[in-house]
């Protein structure tokens, strides 16, 4: 038994998929089910129930995470301290959001922190903020810029840094078609109905379920013209004028293509986004972790 067992078999129990973990574990799913059948036969008894179409923990295996769980979490703490000196916090912090959010949120806390913690070695993963929260609860980063989701995960801490809405955008170059449709809806009924448009969607994340909410409140169906992963790849699109989306302004406002797109006048109004940082509570008594965490402060907002 190993430490890279204990992480595995901590990431499928978080996630009780075997596709979506091997991802999260940077392996394939045939690797991981090896890795967990290897911990089983050591442990000497099931962990998982699986079948084609679920996985569960056995009782043993809610036994046994406990177990991995606290097994990891100390080698964290060790790790850390074995880092440290009286006066100086020293480790590794691997921090993880959006392209955008790298831009609006870490661009003013960086600073101040590297001054405050020099010791402090940072990294920063970047890819598809509706992807954060799960990687803060599955253990694949400390920390993660997010947007907080009506429910926040049990034991995951949120601290709010800012405020963003939600907006409508269109291309300000459109496709013969688009601008076709466009002026018809301007004739018929004086405004845009972007439900009636094709819009590009995300795939997952607080936006779609924002927009999915939206759409039933007012019983339509969305046209949908392509469905893609991240904001950033909404906008760019948008842009080439291939139909209209829905994005966070802190996007637009930090997009090379800003330029290329326009907000649509007299679109209905989506809750806005609450733009932050979230860790695992029991994460903070980690003292890389609490530095970062105390470091963020509210006059960003």
């Amino acid at each position: 038994m190993d430490i890279k067992q204990l992480q595995n078999f901590s990431v499928i129990a978080s996630t009780l998929h075997f596709a979506k973990a091997a991802k999260l574990c940077h392996m394939t799913a045939p690797a991981l089910t090896r890795s967990i059948q290897r911990l089983e036969i050591e442990v000497g008894t099931a962990l998982l129930l699986r079948n084609n179409r679920l996985v569960r923990l056995t009782p043993a295996g809610q036994r046994f995470l406990l177990f991995a769980e606290s097994t990891l979490e100390s080698l964290s703490i060790l790790r850390r301290e074995l880092h440290e000196d009286d006066e100086q916090i020293q480790g590794d912090l691997t921090v993880y959001g959006s392209v955008t959010a790298t831009y609006s949120v870490l661009s003013p806390l960086l600073p101040v922190f590297r001054q405050n913690y020099p010791g402090v070695d940072l990294k920063l993963v970047t890819g598809d903020q509706a992807s954060a929260i799960e990687k803060v609860v599955v253990g694949e980063v400390d920390v993660a810029i997010a947007a907080k989701p009506d429910q926040l995960p049990k034991g995951v801490l949120f601290k709010t840094l800012s405020y963003s809405p939600l907006v409508f955008i269109m291309p300000v170059q459109m496709n013969t078609a688009l601008a076709l449709q466009v002026a018809q809806q301007l004739q018929n009924d004086g405004a845009v109905n972007p439900a009636l448009l094709p819009m590009i969607i995300p795939e997952q994340g607080l936006t779609r379920d924002r927009l999915d909410a939206w759409l039933k409140n007012t019983k339509q169906k969305a046209n949908i013209y392509a469905t893609v992963a991240g904001h950033e790849a909404i906008v760019s699109m948008v842009a080439l004028g291939l139909g209209v989306g829905l994005v966070p302004d802190v996007v637009i406002e930090h997009s090379p293509m800003q330029d290329k797109i326009k907000q649509l006048s007299a679109a209905p109004e989506l809750k806005a986004f609450q733009v932050g940082l979230c860790v695992l509570e029991k994460q903070l008594k980690l003292p890389t972790l609490k530095a970062f965490w105390d470091n963020a402060s509210s006059e960003l907002m």
